[in-house]
């Protein structure tokens, strides 16, 4: 019963992702450079050493963090997106390389069709180099998954071993 629940879940939450994945990729180019301004700008804001310079300066930076905001966020969301697929995955019984190998099938197969969909929006354009990015991100995520699952399996050996010796 639990694992039934935290499939469903993790499903939910696959596709959140999936969705809001969409819907940035559904911005045309416009907005979409609006929003990395503004999280570019909130980053500038918060470093310390950015406090007293010019607004043209920080107009500059903020032009110079746009395209790292923009490759940050696609790493970020697939990183996450590749946490939940493989969570989702482990609720299975299945070799873990199979599991990583479903889990990445997956988060290629979105990415490839998130950057398909951008052909179709406004001042929008798909680039083969987002999809390496967006695959990094998700085999991060199914590392982060499997790493955690392999740390909790030590764990529980090492505390059955110390049980066998009292």
């Amino acid at each position: 019963m639990r694992k039934l629940i935290v499939r469903i879940i993790t499903i939910i939450i696959v596709g959140m992702i999936f969705g809001m994945i969409f819907s940035f990729s559904s911005q045309n180019g416009t907005q979409s450079k609006s929003l990395s301004r503004q999280v570019a700008r909130v980053l500038i804001e918060l470093q310390p050493k950015y406090k007293n310079i010019t607004e043209k300066e920080k107009q500059k930076l903020v032009e110079s963090y746009q395209p790292l905001v923009r490759k940050g966020a696609h790493f970020s969301i697939y990183t996450v997106l590749g946490l939940s697929l493989t969570t989702f995955m482990c609720t299975y019984k299945v070799k873990d390389k199979k599991r990583m190998l479903i889990s990445l099938c997956i988060g290629i197969i979105y990415a490839i069709s998130d950057e398909i969909h951008q052909i179709f929006v406004p001042e929008r354009t798909a680039l083969v180099i987002d999809v390496f990015i967006d695959t990094a991100g998700v085999i991060l995520g199914i590392l982060i998954i499997i790493g955690i699952k392999n740390l909790i399996k030590n764990k529980i050996l090492k505390q059955k071993c110390n049980e066998n010796e009292t």
